[in-house]
């Protein structure tokens, strides 16, 4: 094993002034402590919250800033993620990273954004992938997206082993996304660093989870900094023999006979999804979803067959898996 030590911080994040300087802070606090921490990331918008009207054009000072840190320490860093306003108006989701001699070698836009309540944030479409010389493969995702196993079908399918995951989280769907790093850890075979923010910033309660799904570290409520060593040795025994000896999820995909339709657009196999209703807030009493048709009886014909053949008594079941 060579060791490379990720360290997140998890900080109360303003919604109306520069979290900026607190985060330089806290990476000369990190050192301090933690001198053997390589790569540090923070949370989602921790630089100047969760409101777009901050949004300002890439490159900018700040990232300058952040890149004069990188070198100062010899650190990976990523900053969380901050609002890019580009030439022609459009607000995106962006994260870079940043290397040891302050280099940016990549950058991000989140692919998902929380819609409907981020409304008015573009979505990205090109997927971060970097190397660590000499320790491994990197991918990176904004929160809402790993709701979305592609994102991490495609990172992992392009060897990522350690998947970069800032949140803003501070709603009620928190417990929901715990659930689903720990899934996709498993599912894929790598190590996943999830890391919220307080405040503005979200509920905390980030966490590490290794390739057997292993929590590793999870915060609370409070502010925490968290550096963790990560094997990618295992990482890579793990995708060899399986988790703990026994799936190999990422040969068993490989390895497939079944193409998936639902992903050629043309197909009309996610004709279903048609008939869910604009993607919007609810409003008060919303009856959206009560009044929602029967998807047994909702599309053509020939999609009632699909579901019919396969419903209730006709279903004779062989197990689980």
């Amino acid at each position: 094993m060579k060791p490379f030590a990720i360290a997140g911080v998890q900080m109360h994040v303003s919604a109306l002034h520069s979290n900026v300087e607190d985060m330089r802070h806290r990476i000369e606090i990190l050192m301090a402590r933690f001198p053997w921490t390589q790569m540090v990331l923070f949370s989602e918008l921790a630089p100047f919250g969760p409101l777009d009207q901050y949004a300002q054009p890439f490159p900018n000072d700040t990232i300058a800033q952040f890149q004069e840190d990188a070198r100062r320490f010899g650190i990976w860093l990523i900053p969380g993620s901050m609002f890019e306003k580009r030439a022609d108006g459009s607000i995106y989701n962006t994260s870079v990273v940043i290397n040891p001699e302050g280099e940016i070698v990549s950058k991000y836009s989140k692919m998902f954004p929380f819609k409907p309540y981020e409304a008015g944030i573009s979505s990205g479409t090109d997927f971060c992938v970097f190397d660590v010389p000499d320790v491994g493969r990197f991918g990176l995702s904004i929160c809402y997206d790993i709701w979305f196993p592609e994102t991490t079908r495609q990172l992992t399918s392009q060897g990522v082993e350690v998947l970069l995951h800032p949140v803003l989280t501070g709603t009620t769907d928190r417990e929901a996304e715990i659930s689903i790093a720990k899934a996709t850890a498993a599912q894929f075979q790598c190590y996943v660093i999830d890391v919220n923010g307080l405040g503005a910033g979200g509920v905390g309660r980030s966490l590490v989870v290794d390739p057997a799904a292993t929590v590793l570290h999870q915060s609370a409520g409070q502010e925490d900094m968290f550096p963790i060593e990560v094997d990618l040795d295992m990482v890579r025994r793990q995708r060899e023999t399986g988790l703990k000896g026994l799936g190999q999820v990422l040969k068993s995909f490989r390895d497939r006979a079944a193409d998936f339709s639902v992903y050629d657009r043309t197909s009309g196999t996610d004709a279903y999804l048609s008939t869910l209703g604009p993607l919007e807030t609810p409003g008060q009493g919303s009856r959206a979803g009560v009044d929602m048709a029967d998807p047994r009886t909702a599309l053509s014909d020939g999609k009632q067959v699909q579901f019919s053949q396969w419903s209730g008594a006709n279903f004779k079941g062989t197990g689980t898996g």
